[in-house]
């Protein structure tokens, strides 16, 4: 049932990406201003309460990351994938089509019911774990 709920919440999390990228590409003017509005401070917000359980502990570790066995110094991948997207990338231009637009990182659709996918599911898509960890090499 875990399983089931997390593709459910995963499936809902991309899908919002996606709305929320057609509508920066395709959307008018005033469309723009309205979204931008409204899920600007909603995206910074999830920012920053992500960010907020990956502050570094008293010894330096990122408290989410770091295992009874394994710690994880910060900056972690969450902090650098924030930089990267957040301030470096702000600063490196991306390449543009033909047409001028940013090419969209689009994800395949999953379906919501384990079983039915078209297309094999990473290990946090399975597991639940986060993303951004990297996964451990599956024993066959």
């Amino acid at each position: 049932m875990d399983q089931v709920l997390g593709q459910v919440l995963r499936n809902a999390v991309w899908e919002r990406l996606d709305m929320l990228s057609d509508l920066a590409e395709r959307a008018d003017a005033p469309s723009l201003v309205s979204v931008a509005r409204s899920e600007l401070p909603r995206l910074a917000e999830g920012w920053r309460a992500m960010l907020q359980a990956h502050e570094p502990d008293e010894r330096g570790d990122c408290p989410t990351c770091s295992t009874r066995w394994h710690r994880c110094k910060a900056p972690c991948s969450v902090w650098q994938v924030a930089h990267e997207h957040l301030v470096a990338g702000g600063l490196a231009p991306q390449a543009l089509s033909a047409a001028g637009h940013r090419p969209a990182r689009r994800r395949a659709a999953v379906p919501a019911v384990p079983g039915q996918n078209r297309r094999a599911e990473s290990p946090a898509e399975t597991t639940g774990r986060h993303a951004l960890v990297k996964p451990r090499p599956i024993s066959a």
